[in-house]
């Protein structure tokens, strides 16, 4: 007779929230508007939502897509989801129904669970792609239950993949990034060596739970048996409110939530604030020194959905004498550059960055070669440029060269050319980011009009209303610039870095 769990690998540990509901069961799992729900009442209606969605037609490694905004609920489904041994597929909310029936299509998810906000949009949805066992909404499956518990399991499997998080890449086209519980499980070990842990953590998320950020703060604080505090969506009154005076502790931020946060703010937080987790693109460093000037603990931090979020992070200690740098990697995690003559750890050479982790995914979802392309030779290709300074801190020079990172929202110009090339009077066009002050980057267009049309603000108002039905609102972009011809080289690839000096120079 041997010891499973003393075999090499460990591919097993006890359920995550069984766990937390034996050892702190009267501790405050989750803090939303809806309410408070402690670690044994949490799994109560886990197991509840669970037999709900068992009895709905949803099974042990089936796909449920999760189309939800109000955070209480999303919280609920995503333990069920869980318990039930299903896979979460969440869905955002801000994309249109052609762009969510492609995800959902390409998963082929079993069924769709949607709240009373997201309804309208989830019906759309099923018009496109018929979900075997649905749309059901969160309200629904509150009033179900019942079936005997023997159907969940006891145990995680950390090989098993726990949710599929679509990201772009440079087509345009979205993967599924394919997570597993293994990759939360060392984002969780790594957090923690890197920021230390308090029994009594409050960690505030302010932004949506279907992004990677906002989910791995659940699966984290739940492997920690600590709180979340989840709102529905960044307020930025109720946020300030809460990091004032309801005890948080740690806070994940965008660089335009903090600029918004720093605009009504003169004094200090309290010291129970001891990190500001700020992610999501690069930060501009006059807003760093003005937050650190306020005494704010900013730690940067650089990641990517493929790395199941952080993979370095700038300490507040250092954040005076590294402004603007994404710090080190965490402790279970190497990063290196792409040189000439493979990868690099050196000072001072710029290239791709690369990483190794147990947190980075085994691959996409169904997509072969785009997983052997993003992962070679044992590393993950990030298509972010970056370089090492003298003491080893990593300065993220370029976020993935194409990529526009607008209010902590991901716009692929790629996609959006795509959208563009499909309204009337559009003969070609490319799309770059344009610096703002409140959102960090929006996207603004260039577009080659075909024989007699002309920008008129009729013609704009016309696509914009073609673009809604086409694109998420935060992807539409802010100008239109109509020019003769778009620079291409002699194969016709588009030369995006000559669109950014256009927009530096025209614009």
């Amino acid at each position: 007779m041997t010891n499973a769990w003393s075999q090499e690998p460990v591919r097993r540990l006890p359920d995550w929230l069984q766990a937390q509901a034996l050892r702190r069961p009267l501790h405050p799992a989750i803090e939303t508007a809806n309410g408070v729900l402690n670690y044994e009442e949490l799994l109560y209606a886990a197991l509840s939502c669970a037999a709900s969605l068992y009895d709905q037609g949803l099974y042990a490694g089936q796909r449920a897509a999760v189309l939800l905004k109000d955070s209480y609920a999303h919280t609920i489904v995503l333990h069920a989801l869980i318990q039930l041994g299903a896979i979460l597929v969440p869905l955002n909310w801000r994309l249109s129904a052609p762009e969510l029936a492609y995800q959902v299509e390409d998963c082929d998810a079993q069924l769709l669970i949607c709240d009373a906000q997201t309804m309208s949009l989830a019906q759309e949805v099923n018009q496109s792609y018929r979900f075997p066992a649905g749309v059901i909404e969160f309200a629904e499956l509150q009033t179900k239950g019942g079936r005997a518990l023997d159907v969940f399991k006891a145990d995680i499997d950390l090989t098993a993949p726990h949710c599929i998080v679509y990201t772009s890449g440079t087509t345009g086209r979205p993967k599924g990034a394919v997570i597993t519980y293994q990759n939360h499980w060392w984002s969780a070990m790594g957090s923690v060596l890197q920021l230390g842990l308090r029994l009594d953590e409050r960690w505030l998320v302010p932004m949506p739970l279907f992004h990677v950020g906002g989910m791995g703060v659940l699966l984290r604080s739940l492997i920690y048996g600590t709180t979340v505090v989840a709102h529905n969506g960044f307020d930025v009154e109720r946020v300030d409110k809460a990091l004032a005076y309801e005890g948080i502790t740690l806070v994940s931020l965008v660089p335009a939530m903090l600029a918004r946060l720093l605009d009504k703010r003169s004094d200090p937080y309290p010291d129970t604030l001891r990190a500001v987790l700020l992610g999501g693109g690069p930060a501009p460093k006059p807003l760093l020194e003005r937050a650190l000037a306020l005494g704010i603990p900013i730690n940067q931090s650089y990641g990517l959905t493929e790395s199941n979020t952080q993979v370095a992070t700038l300490m507040a200690d250092d954040a005076l004498a590294k402004v603007g740098s994404s710090g080190k990697p965490l402790a279970n995690v190497r990063l290196a550059i792409d040189s000439p003559d493979g990868p690099t750890s050196m000072p001072r050479v710029e290239g791709e960055i690369l990483v190794q982790s147990p947190t980075v995914i085994a691959g996409y979802f169904n997509q072969p070669m785009a997983t052997e392309h993003a992962f070679r030779d044992g590393w993950l290709h990030t298509g972010d440029i970056g370089v090492f300074d003298d003491d080893g801190f990593l300065y993220v020079l370029d976020r993935r060269t194409d990529l526009i990172v607008s209010g902590g929202e991901n716009v692929y110009p790629a996609e959006v050319e795509s959208a563009l090339m499909r309204l009337a009077g559009v003969q070609d066009a490319g799309v770059v980011a344009q610096a703002n002050a409140t959102w960090g980057q929006v996207p603004v267009a260039f577009v080659v009009l075909k024989d007699g049309v002309e920008l008129t603000d009729e013609t704009l108002a016309q696509w914009r209303t073609r673009l809604r039905e086409l694109l998420a609102h935060y992807k539409i972009p802010q100008a239109f610039y109509a020019v003769s011809s778009l620079p291409r080289n002699a194969s016709g690839k588009l030369l995006r870095r000559e669109l950014r000096e256009w927009v530096k120079t025209r614009c």
